[in-house]
C-alpha cells in the first residue's frame, strides 16, 4: 500500500466555517486557519481567503495568488493527513517579501502540528 498525499481544494462555505472553529495561528502576513477532520480520509484539504480589508478585488486576488503558491510547496511537507487548512490573507500578504511570507506560512503550519 502506497502513502500518497492528496491535496484537495475547499470551495464551499460550511468547509470554511467549520475550519474557523479549529486552531489558528497568525504569522507576519497570513493566518492560517486548521481543523483535524477526524475522518478516514488521508487528503488534506487547503482553501484562501481574502477580506475586503485587504483591498481591492486585484490586491485580494494577487493575495490568494500568493497564498497559493507557497500553499502548494509547503502544505506537502508541514501539513498533516485529514486536516483542513484555511489561509487567510491580512493587510501585508501583497507586498511581503517572498521569503518572509513562506517563513509565515511555514511557522504558521509547524505550530499548528498536532505533538
Amino acid at each position: 500500500m502506497t502513502d500518497t498525499l492528496t491535496i484537495e481544494r475547499m470551495r464551499r462555505r460550511p468547509e470554511f466555517l467549520a475550519a474557523a472553529k479549529g486552531a489558528s495561528a497568525a504569522r507576519g502576513a497570513v493566518v492560517v486557519q486548521a481543523l483535524d477532520r477526524a475522518d478516514e480520509s488521508r487528503a488534506i484539504r487547503v482553501g484562501f481567503t481574502a477580506t475586503r480589508k485587504v483591498g481591492n478585488a486585484v490586491v485580494r486576488n494577487r493575495c490568494k495568488r500568493r497564498l497559493r503558491e507557497a500553499a502548494r510547496s509547503l502544505v506537502p511537507l508541514h501539513g498533516r493527513h485529514g486536516y483542513d487548512y484555511v489561509f487567510v490573507a491580512r493587510m501585508g500578504t501583497a507586498n511581503r517579501p517572498w521569503d518572509r511570507l513562506l517563513d509565515d506560512v511555514k511557522s504558521a503550519l509547524l505550530s499548528l502540528a498536532p505533538n
